[in-house]
Protein backbone atom coordinates (compact mmCIF):
# COMPACT_ATOMS: atom_id res chain seq x y z
CA UNK A 1 0.00 0.00 0.00
CA UNK A 2 1.43 3.39 -0.94
CA UNK A 3 0.38 6.81 0.29
CA UNK A 4 -1.61 7.04 -2.94
CA UNK A 5 -3.65 4.11 -1.56
CA UNK A 6 -4.96 6.23 1.30
CA UNK A 7 -6.48 8.97 -0.77
CA UNK A 8 -3.42 11.16 -1.19
CA UNK A 9 -1.02 11.24 -4.13
CA UNK A 10 2.44 9.87 -3.50
CA UNK A 11 5.17 12.51 -3.33
CA UNK A 12 7.29 12.92 -6.48
CA UNK A 13 10.19 10.47 -6.65
CA UNK A 14 13.00 11.62 -4.41
CA UNK A 15 10.63 13.77 -2.33
CA UNK A 16 9.03 12.78 0.95
CA UNK A 17 6.07 14.09 2.86
CA UNK A 18 7.34 15.08 6.28
CA UNK A 19 3.85 15.35 7.78
CA UNK A 20 3.10 12.48 10.14
CA UNK A 21 0.52 9.80 9.72
CA UNK A 22 -1.86 9.85 12.67
CA UNK A 23 -2.98 6.40 13.80
CA UNK A 24 -6.04 6.37 16.06
CA UNK A 25 -7.32 3.22 17.74
CA UNK A 26 -8.39 1.46 20.88
CA UNK A 27 -5.96 -1.00 22.45
CA UNK A 28 -5.95 -4.76 21.90
CA UNK A 29 -6.95 -6.06 18.48
CA UNK A 30 -7.56 -2.61 17.00
CA UNK A 31 -3.95 -1.66 17.74
CA UNK A 32 -2.63 -5.06 16.64
CA UNK A 33 -4.22 -4.61 13.22
CA UNK A 34 -2.55 -1.23 12.68
CA UNK A 35 0.77 -2.68 13.85
CA UNK A 36 0.34 -5.39 11.18
CA UNK A 37 0.71 -2.61 8.59
CA UNK A 38 4.25 -1.84 9.82
CA UNK A 39 5.87 -2.39 6.41
CA UNK A 40 3.66 0.38 5.03
CA UNK A 41 4.21 2.99 7.78
CA UNK A 42 7.61 2.23 9.32
CA UNK A 43 9.50 4.72 7.12
CA UNK A 44 7.01 7.54 7.68
CA UNK A 45 6.83 10.02 10.57
CA UNK A 46 3.85 9.08 12.73
CA UNK A 47 2.01 9.57 15.97
CA UNK A 48 -0.42 7.26 17.73
CA UNK A 49 -3.59 8.11 19.62
CA UNK A 50 -4.66 5.25 21.85
CA UNK A 51 -5.24 4.30 25.46
CA UNK A 52 -2.44 5.06 27.90
CA UNK A 53 -2.56 1.52 29.30
CA UNK A 54 0.52 -0.58 29.98
CA UNK A 55 -0.43 -2.96 27.14
CA UNK A 56 -0.61 -0.10 24.63
CA UNK A 57 2.58 1.55 25.92
CA UNK A 58 4.39 -1.76 25.66
CA UNK A 59 3.11 -2.44 22.13
CA UNK A 60 4.11 1.07 21.05
CA UNK A 61 7.51 1.16 22.77
CA UNK A 62 9.66 3.71 20.94
CA UNK A 63 6.64 5.28 19.22
CA UNK A 64 5.08 8.66 19.97
CA UNK A 65 1.84 8.04 21.89
CA UNK A 66 -0.85 10.62 22.56
CA UNK A 67 -3.07 9.04 25.24
CA UNK A 68 -6.81 9.33 24.73
CA UNK A 69 -9.60 8.98 27.27
CA UNK A 70 -11.22 5.63 27.91
CA UNK A 71 -13.55 3.85 28.22
CA UNK A 72 -14.85 5.18 24.94
CA UNK A 73 -17.89 3.11 24.09
CA UNK A 74 -21.12 4.83 25.12
CA UNK A 75 -19.32 7.19 27.49
CA UNK A 76 -20.48 10.71 26.64
CA UNK A 77 -17.91 12.44 28.89
CA UNK A 78 -14.99 10.71 27.24
CA UNK A 79 -16.46 11.29 23.79
CA UNK A 80 -16.42 15.01 24.54
CA UNK A 81 -12.89 14.84 26.01
CA UNK A 82 -11.67 12.91 22.96
CA UNK A 83 -13.32 15.44 20.65
CA UNK A 84 -11.32 18.24 22.32
CA UNK A 85 -8.20 16.03 22.10
CA UNK A 86 -8.91 15.39 18.41
CA UNK A 87 -9.28 19.11 17.72
CA UNK A 88 -5.98 19.93 19.43
CA UNK A 89 -4.11 16.95 17.97
CA UNK A 90 -5.20 17.33 14.35
CA UNK A 91 -4.51 21.07 14.36
CA UNK A 92 -1.12 20.62 16.06
CA UNK A 93 0.12 17.54 14.18
CA UNK A 94 -1.25 18.56 10.75
CA UNK A 95 -1.14 14.91 9.66
CA UNK A 96 -0.81 13.71 6.09
CA UNK A 97 -3.68 11.31 6.87
CA UNK A 98 -5.62 9.90 9.80
CA UNK A 99 -5.86 6.10 9.81
CA UNK A 100 -7.99 4.06 12.20
CA UNK A 101 -9.35 0.61 12.92
CA UNK A 102 -11.73 1.95 15.58
CA UNK A 103 -13.30 1.73 17.97
CA UNK A 104 -15.19 4.71 19.40
CA UNK A 105 -12.10 6.92 19.78
CA UNK A 106 -11.93 6.98 15.98
CA UNK A 107 -15.19 8.87 15.54
CA UNK A 108 -14.17 12.38 16.69
CA UNK A 109 -10.81 12.12 14.90
CA UNK A 110 -12.42 11.01 11.63
CA UNK A 111 -15.07 13.70 11.83
CA UNK A 112 -12.60 16.50 12.59
CA UNK A 113 -10.17 15.17 10.00
CA UNK A 114 -12.92 15.34 7.43
CA UNK A 115 -13.93 18.87 8.49
CA UNK A 116 -10.30 20.06 8.35
CA UNK A 117 -9.74 18.35 4.97
CA UNK A 118 -7.22 15.81 6.25
CA UNK A 119 -7.50 12.50 4.33
CA UNK A 120 -9.23 9.91 6.51
CA UNK A 121 -8.97 6.13 6.22
CA UNK A 122 -10.91 3.60 8.26
CA UNK A 123 -10.07 -0.11 8.19
CA UNK A 124 -12.91 -2.27 9.52
CA UNK A 125 -11.75 -4.88 11.99
CA UNK A 126 -10.88 -8.42 10.98
CA UNK A 127 -13.30 -10.27 13.23
CA UNK A 128 -16.65 -8.60 12.44
CA UNK A 129 -17.78 -10.38 9.30
CA UNK A 130 -21.54 -10.80 9.70
CA UNK A 131 -22.51 -7.48 11.29
CA UNK A 132 -21.36 -3.87 11.34
CA UNK A 133 -19.57 -2.18 14.22
CA UNK A 134 -20.94 1.02 15.73
CA UNK A 135 -17.82 3.01 14.84
CA UNK A 136 -17.81 1.44 11.38
CA UNK A 137 -21.41 2.52 10.75
CA UNK A 138 -20.58 6.10 11.75
CA UNK A 139 -17.18 6.36 10.04
CA UNK A 140 -18.40 4.73 6.82
CA UNK A 141 -20.42 7.87 6.15
CA UNK A 142 -17.67 10.41 6.82
CA UNK A 143 -14.26 9.01 5.82
CA UNK A 144 -12.53 9.41 2.48
CA UNK A 145 -11.62 5.73 2.21
CA UNK A 146 -13.36 2.84 3.98
CA UNK A 147 -11.46 -0.45 3.79
CA UNK A 148 -12.72 -3.94 4.62
CA UNK A 149 -10.93 -7.26 4.97
CA UNK A 150 -13.67 -9.68 3.84
CA UNK A 151 -16.13 -9.76 0.91
CA UNK A 152 -18.94 -10.23 3.46
CA UNK A 153 -17.98 -6.89 5.03
CA UNK A 154 -18.09 -5.21 1.64
CA UNK A 155 -21.75 -6.20 1.38
CA UNK A 156 -22.39 -4.54 4.77
CA UNK A 157 -20.59 -1.32 3.77
CA UNK A 158 -21.59 -0.33 0.20
CA UNK A 159 -18.81 1.53 -1.61
CA UNK A 160 -16.08 0.13 0.63
CA UNK A 161 -12.78 -1.12 -0.74
CA UNK A 162 -11.79 -4.76 -0.21
CA UNK A 163 -8.12 -5.03 0.77
CA UNK A 164 -8.15 -8.59 2.10
CA UNK A 165 -7.26 -9.89 5.54
CA UNK A 166 -4.26 -8.61 7.49
CA UNK A 167 -3.78 -12.06 9.02
CA UNK A 168 -3.20 -15.41 7.35
CA UNK A 169 -5.12 -18.58 8.25
CA UNK A 170 -2.53 -19.45 10.93
CA UNK A 171 -3.05 -16.16 12.76
CA UNK A 172 0.15 -14.53 11.48
CA UNK A 173 0.51 -11.36 9.47
CA UNK A 174 -0.66 -11.72 5.87
CA UNK A 175 1.27 -10.03 3.08
CA UNK A 176 -0.40 -6.90 1.72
Amino acid sequence: MSTAGIGQPAPPSGATDSRPLLFVCSGGGHLTQLLALRSWWEDRPRAWVSFGTEQVRSSLAGERLIPCYHPTTRHLGNLLRNTVLAWRTVRTERPAAIVSTGAAVAVPFMLLGRLLRVPTVYLEVYDRVDSTTMSGRICHRIVDLFLVQWPEQQALYPGSTLVGPLYDADGGQAPL
